[in-house]
């Protein structure tokens, strides 16, 4: 039985690998078996940290439109709800913006919500 040679296969594969640990420390880009544990690793964590980062930027949207609100002498949930009974469709992304970079137009939606509140009791 001949001998099978894997040259360009390994070669391929291990290039691959290490293309992944590219920037890892010491050995973890460096080592064949220690990069492949460390890419596994790090897939994992990258996996993990996309959906963290959605949860991360809604609660800093929510903290933006907390302090912005309250300025203004309304909470938060308050807000929230006075828009939903108005039918003011605008998500917590663009709240947050409108709150820190337009100080006008957020003042004018908080005086809105409350206003048609008050109207409709």
């Amino acid at each position: 039985m001949t001998r099978i040679k894997r040259g360009n296969v390994a070669r391929t594969r291990r290039k691959k690998l290490f293309k992944l640990a590219k920037g890892f420390r010491g050995a973890h880009s460096k080592l064949f078996r220690v990069a492949k544990q460390q890419v596994i690793k790090a897939l994992r964590y990258s996996y993990r940290g996309r959906k963290n980062r959605k949860r991360d930027f809604r609660r800093l949207w929510i903290t933006r439109i907390n302090a912005a609100s309250r300025t203004k002498g309304v909470t938060y949930s308050n807000l929230i709800c006075n828009l939903k009974k108005i039918n003011i469709g605008i998500n917590r992304k663009m709240l947050a913006q409108i709150s820190v970079l337009d100080t006008q137009t957020f003042e004018a939606l908080v005086s809105q919500s409350l206003s048609m509140i008050e109207h409709k009791t």
